[in-house]
């Protein structure tokens, strides 16, 4: 367990430096671009990129959780309204050692759960509505053992960061390609070195930064994979650790492979903070390829697994 919280603890730090130099080399080629090769304004638009890159990666420190919140339209529930739903997150939260999680609903007829938050002491559990209606307490209790793990193991840090940078870099990269098609490639930037070796170094860069522009999304596919599926595996056994019921999780699992509603609010950058991704086909195997880029193993590995133990 200890291992896992370390090994969370440098994938956040390198995520977060990859994101900057990324950005940053970013910003540094445009002001080149902009700048028709001027060094200065290459210098500048480093900086700039650095610095909003870093506001940013602050920002989805100390409050990407609610972004997260607010993105799956959960709402904040009290004891009185999901008593059991309370109980089940508090005894848990005693059984783990940590302080009790918020507490929210999101307006979902799949039934789903995920925990968001920069640490234990301002961590957040949510679960769909269709989770309740959905499962027993047993069942009930295996989900949220699954995301009590997340929490104590700081992989709510790590997801928060991600689902943060990866919309941060899809929004670069449409930038980046409306600036090119309204008039960075084919309006301005005329280059300071003439009709010669100017103007080809002005088109090699243009070239090298649309290109950059279009891999952009790539590499925010990249960043979220790096939330690795073994983590998935780990929440479960770590749950059932909690719960000491391995059929409760088990049993919640096959509800939901068996499950064949979708999920409206889940997208690309907060699917790998879902118990199971939502972008899944319930019901069925998915093609190996589908497997290949999921940032969720095989619910019926899963299962599997559970039942050995």
């Amino acid at each position: 367990m200890y291992e896992q919280i370390a090994s969370n603890e440098r994938k956040s730090v390198l995520i977060v430096l990859g994101a900057l130099v990324f950005t940053g080399g970013l910003g540094y080629l445009f002001g080149l671009i902009i700048g028709g090769g001027s060094f200065g304004t290459a210098i500048t638009g480093l900086a700039v990129a650095l610095l909003l890159s870093a506001a940013l990666s602050y920002w989805s420190y100390a409050h990407g959780d609610q972004l997260v919140l607010r993105t799956s339209r959960a709402r904040a529930v009290t004891h009185e309204e999901e008593p059991r739903l309370h109980n089940v997150v508090e005894g848990l939260a005693i059984a783990a050692g940590l302080p009790k999680p918020a507490v929210y609903i999101v307006p979902e007829k799949a039934p789903n759960a995920f925990a968001t938050g920069r640490d234990s002491e301002h961590s957040s559990i949510a679960v769909t509505q269709g989770l309740l209606d959905t499962m027993n307490r047993v069942e009930l209790e295996g989900e949220i053992g699954h995301e009590m793990s997340h929490v104590r193991d700081l992989d709510i840090l790590l997801g928060t960061i991600v689902a943060t940078l990866v919309v941060a870099d899809v929004l670069i990269a449409e930038f980046m390609l409306r600036w090119f098609w309204w008039g960075g490639m084919f309006g301005g930037g005329r280059s300071r070195g003439g009709d010669g070796e100017g103007a080809q170094g002005f088109a090699l860069l243009a070239a090298l930064g649309l290109v950059l522009a279009l891999i952009t999304p790539f590499f925010a596919q990249i960043i979220k994979l790096a939330m690795s599926r073994r983590r998935e595996y780990l929440a479960d056994v770590e749950g059932v650790k909690l719960t000491r019921y391995p059929p409760g999780l088990a049993s919640a699992l096959r509800k939901i492979a068996a499950d064949p509603t979708p999920m409206r609010v889940a997208n690309n950058a907060t699917a790998h903070l879902w118990l199971n991704q939502p972008s899944r086909i319930h019901g069925e195997d998915n093609h190996w390829f589908e497997n290949l880029f999921s940032t969720h193993p095989p619910i019926q590995d899963r299962i599997r697994i559970l039942e050995e133990m």
